[in-house]
């Protein structure tokens, strides 16, 4: 007897899907051998600033499609996401592919062109804070207000988002990025370091209204992952010494894209659904 695949009929978005290398891309093509109809976000002039390069988006839309289920269908949005005019239009996409939105997954963000304490100038940490904060906020609001009933009425401090409880399953995903902040120094990351941790600092909170609706919210830190920025030939720090400590620990590599994607396709599927607002660090015990 066949079985459908847990994420048959359900729609993802998933966001920063500009790379093969990425972890947005392993997400997206985990998600898509699940069963879910996929739809990509991605801003490749981002990646062209950066020592590891961008990538053929051709390739990329090719390859996340390939990993598609019989019948689940696909759709990619290229967008600025600090610019917030674009996140409705985002969610609107990626909803109307299917007629639906299950699974949001905000794995974009800005790096690059960082620096220590010394160097912050408010035009940094606005820069920062608008693509992986304020857009993440944003996409997350667009994708509740699919679910929630209207209403004009600010709510005050305190106040309950009123929903349709109690739900026999989760209503809908949403995933965050964090990053090493939450266990140790970032040095020369100080406007990264403070875009993530403001996620990790509020899932919580976040978390606790969404699930009025039946949205279950988590966040990731994944910890080391090789996305390019580690190979000697298109890193942007100094690696020196860093072979010798990983031949040191007990599984003697960093993260793969894969490692945080197999999480996150967990976690969306209804065997995931009890774990709820949690800042959860998939590393490897790097943090240990």
């Amino acid at each position: 007897m066949s079985t459908s695949p847990p994420l048959h009929g359900k729609t993802a978005l998933v966001t920063g899907v500009s790379r093969r290398r990425g972890i947005g891309f392993a997400v997206a093509t985990k998600l898509a051998s699940l069963g879910a109809n996929v739809a990509i976000h991605h801003h490749g002039p981002h990646d062209l600033d950066l020592p590891w390069g961008g990538d053929d988006i051709d390739a990329v839309r090719a390859e996340v499609r390939a990993h598609l289920t019989e019948g689940a269908q696909f759709a990619d949005v290229p967008a600025d996401l600090s610019d917030p005019s674009t996140v409705p239009d985002l969610i609107a996409a990626a909803a109307g592919l299917a007629g639906g939105l299950d699974v949001l997954v905000c794995n974009h963000a800005k790096s690059g062109n960082d620096g220590s304490i010394l160097d912050m100038t408010p035009e940094r940490l606005s820069a920062f804070w608008e693509v992986n904060t304020r857009s993440t906020l944003l996409l997350t609001a667009e994708f509740a207000r699919l679910r929630a009933p209207r209403t004009d009425e600010p709510r005050r401090p305190g106040d309950r988002i009123t929903g349709n409880a109690p739900y026999a399953e989760a209503q809908g995903h949403v995933f965050w990025m964090t990053s090493g902040q939450i266990h140790g120094a970032m040095r020369g990351e100080v406007a990264y370091a403070t875009s993530k941790a403001a996620l990790a600092g509020v899932t919580a909170t976040v978390a606790a209204e969404l699930l009025e609706l039946g949205i279950v919210l988590n966040t990731i830190n994944p910890g080391p992952v090789n996305t390019g920025y580690m190979d000697p030939d298109t890193t942007d720090r100094s690696f020196e010494n860093f072979n010798q400590y990983l031949a040191s620990t007990p599984f003697g590599r960093v993260g793969t894209p894969g490692d945080p994607a197999e999480l996150i396709g967990w976690l969306a599927t209804p065997a995931g659904s009890w774990v709820v607002g949690q800042v959860l660090t998939s590393d490897g015990g790097f943090a240990l």
